[in-house]
C-alpha cells in the first residue's frame, strides 16, 4: 500500500520505499504530481510486469481558450491505448456558443456543472431542442447536426465521449468554416439570393464564440417537419440506481436512451468501498472521474498488473476483458463514468463467476473455504465493501 494522507494532517512525500524495499528519491523529483500517483511511486507489492498508460489528466492537455468557452481534449494522442473512445472536456459562458457543426463520430454527453440548450436537425428534417442540467446529457449520432449553448447564470461545464480514439475535435464540420470555403456566387445559388447577401459571413470558423442567452424553450422552439423519432436527451441523473451499502450504480444503454449507440454507467462509491472485481467481454472501458479519488488495479495476464491513482478530472481506460476493479481511496464518495463503445452493457463478475461453477472445482484451483463461496449473492453487487 503507498503513502497516503495520515488522519492527523501530516503528509510525506511519496517514496519508492514498501517495508525493507527500495530507497527514497535522491534526484530530481515533482512532488506535487508524485503526490496525484502514489501507486506509480510505490506500487502493491502485487503488481508486476509493465502496461501501458490507462491515466490522463485533462489538466495536461491543451486549452483551447476562445470568447464565449474554451475546450480541452483527450484522444489517443495523448492515451495511445484509448483506441475505441475519446473525450472533451468544455465550457461555455452564458450565452456562450459551441457552433452548429456535426461529427464523422457519435457524441455522447455527460453535464458536470450547469445548463445548456441543445438543438438537433435530423436527417428527416425534424427539429429537438432541449434544456439540459447537471447529470444529464445527449447523444447525436454520427453526421446529425447540432449546436450547443451556454444558459443563463454561469453557462455551463459538460463532458463529451466521441465513439472513435483517433477523434480530433479540430476537425469538425463547422457551419462558418463550410461556408467561408464555398464561393459565394454558389451560396448565392443555393438560396436564390444576391451575392451581396453573403457579405457579411466570417471569413473563419468561429468555434465557440459569444452570443446572447436564449430565451425560454417556450419561445425558441422549432418543430421542423415533425416530432424526432426520439429524445436524443437523456436524464441519467435521475434515474432509479442500483442501491447497495457503499455505493450506486446507474446504467444508461441502448435499453433505456433507444437514441445512443454509446453505452455509460455512473458510478459512486463510498469511502471504504470498491467497485467490484470483474471484466466487461463486449467493450474497452474509458473512464472520467467526477470526484473523489480513487486507485484501481488492472491485471494483463502473463503475471502482469498494475495500480493506477485517480482524481476529478482524470481519465482512466481498461482494455476489453481486462479485469480490474476501483477502490475509493479517500474520505469523500467516489464518483465516475465508465464509458462503452457498445449498445448495451455487459460485465462479468468475479464473485457471481465463481459462485456459479461447481464450488468443487473452485475450491481445487484456490484452496479457499466453502463458507467462503456459499455466502457469495446470487445477483450481482457492483460496489462492495468490507463486513
Amino acid at each position: 500500500m503507498s503513502q497516503r494522507m495520515p488522519k492527523d494532517g501530516s503528509y510525506q512525500p511519496p517514496q519508492p520505499i514498501r517495508g525493507k524495499l527500495g530507497a527514497s528519491i535522491l534526484g530530481p523529483s515533482n512532488p506535487a504530481r508524485e503526490a496525484q500517483d502514489p501507486d506509480r511511486i510505490a506500487p502493491p507489492k502485487t503488481d508486476h510486469g509493465t502496461l501501458p498508460s490507462l491515466r490522463w489528466s485533462f489538466c495536461d492537455s491543451h486549452n483551447r481558450i476562445s470568447e464565449g468557452g474554451w475546450s480541452r481534449q483527450t484522444t489517443m494522442r495523448e492515451l495511445p491505448i484509448a483506441t475505441e473512445l475519446a473525450g472533451v472536456n468544455m465550457r461555455l459562458t452564458a450565452g456562450g456558443i459551441r457552433e452548429m457543426h456535426w461529427h464523422k463520430e457519435g457524441e455522447w454527453a455527460y453535464m458536470l456543472k450547469g445548463r445548456a440548450r441543445i438543438t438537433v436537425v435530423d436527417q428527416n428534417l425534424c427539429a429537438f431542442q432541449s434544456d439540459v442540467g447537471e447529470g444529464e446529457g445527449w447523444f447525436f449520432p454520427a453526421g446529425i447536426p447540432h449546436s450547443i449553448q451556454g444558459l443563463e447564470d454561469d453557462g455551463c461545464e459538460f463532458l463529451l465521449v466521441f465513439d472513435d480514439g483517433n477523434f480530433d475535435e479540430n476537425e469538425t464540420f463547422l457551419l462558418t468554416d463550410w461556408l467561408s470555403c464555398t464561393p459565394k456566387e454558389v451560396l448565392a445559388k443555393n438560396f436564390s439570393v444576391p451575392q451581396s447577401a453573403f457579405d457579411h459571413i466570417p471569413p473563419n470558423e468561429l468555434y465557440i464564440f459569444q452570443g446572447k442567452v436564449p430565451p425560454p424553450l417556450t419561445k425558441d422552439r422549432i418543430a421542423g417537419l415533425g416530432p424526432v423519432s426520439m429524445d436524443y436527451s437523456h436524464r441519467m441523473s435521475k434515474m432509479e440506481p442500483i442501491r447497495m451499502k457503499y455505493g450506486t450504480v446507474r446504467i444508461l444503454d441502448s435499453t433505456k436512451f433507444p437514441a445512443s449507440t454509446t453505452t455509460a454507467a455512473l458510478v459512486e462509491v463510498e469511502p471504504g468501498g470498491m467497485r467490484e472485481l470483474h471484466w466487461h467481454p463486449n467493450a474497452d472501458e474509458w473512464q472520467y472521474y467526477i470526484s473523489g479519488q480513487g486507485r484501481m488495479t488492472v491485471f494483463a495476464s502473463r503475471h502482469s498488473a498494475q495500480t493506477f491513482d485517480y482524481q476529478a478530472g482524470d481519465v482512466g481506460y481498461l482494455p476489453r476483458a481486462a479485469p480490474h476493479y476501483v477502490e475509493n481511496t479517500g474520505t469523500t464518495t467516489l464518483r465516475f463514468l465508465e464509458m462503452f463503445k457498445s449498445p448495451v452493457f455487459e460485465d462479468v463478475p468475479l464473485a457471481q463467476w465463481l459462485a456459479f461453477t461447481p464450488h468443487e472445482l473452485v475450491r481445487a484451483h484456490l484452496n479457499i473455504d466453502e463458507s467462503v463461496l456459499a455466502k457469495i449473492p446470487h445477483r450481482k453487487t457492483p460496489v462492495v465493501g468490507p463486513r
